[in-house]
């Protein structure tokens, strides 16, 4: 989440041009062994491609990400590890935090921020456990790579209003879309409970437009 994407509209196209961020290019001193740690998170290899004079390009993919991150050598004048603050968002915080920390990352634990707006530098602010009410945008999680490039999970589970286009509301991996049902399973359970117990019918109905009010940040329905 960025502060901007609090009670925005969904963003303007720029002379009728989209503008999508799909690659981040990030600083290491040893492409071997980045490439060994990402690979081992379970991202994507998409491209290993050396050139002349050691010039070599490295592509993977985190999973469900439509971004790839690339390093090498030749690729980046900046720092071996001076990339900070790059977010991974993800639906269920702990699930992330364990998968990843079985892999080899060296997780930070679960936490929030004292303000509860974003999260402060390094680790100021920060609060063990997930965000009290579990707010969406409010839990965090961190780790490295080896040169020190600075990565987060966000947990994000429901959109501020006019984050997504909800004509356009898809789901970029099937774990997401599971957690969605399930959020959606509970909310028509208590759907139900409201209308007396009557089992409903119409519930993939209920259920589609759960889903997609639930991605573009609008009212959810009762």
């Amino acid at each position: 989440m960025t502060v901007q994407d609090q009670d925005k509209p969904t963003a303007a196209r720029v002379d009728g041009i989209d503008m999508k961020l799909e690659v981040v290019v990030i600083p290491v001193s040893d492409v071997d062994r980045a490439k060994s740690f990402y690979t081992r998170l379970g991202w994507r290899l998409d491209a290993d491609v050396s050139g002349k004079d050691g010039f070599r390009v490295v592509q993977v993919t985190p999973p469900g990400s439509p971004c790839s991150v690339i390093f090498g050598s030749k690729v980046t004048a900046a720092a071996p590890g001076s990339a900070q603050g790059l977010h991974l968002v993800v639906s269920d915080i702990e699930k992330a935090h364990a998968a990843l920390a079985s892999r080899g990352a060296e997780m930070s634990v679960v936490f929030h921020d004292a303000d509860g707006v974003f999260h402060h530098k390094g680790a100021e602010g920060r609060l063990p456990g997930p965000h009290p009410s579990r707010s969406s945008y409010g839990s965090f999680a961190s780790f490295s790579d080896p040169d020190g490039n600075g990565w987060l999970f966000q947990e994000v589970t429901t959109r501020f209003p006019g984050r997504i286009d909800g004509k356009g509301a898809a789901f970029s991996s099937a774990s997401d879309l599971a957690g969605a049902l399930q959020r959606a399973a509970v909310a028509h359970g208590e759907h139900e409970k409201r209308q007396g117990g009557k089992h409903d019918d119409a519930w993939p109905a209920w259920y589609a437009d759960y889903l997609v009010k639930e991605q573009s940040g609008e009212t959810l329905p009762n």
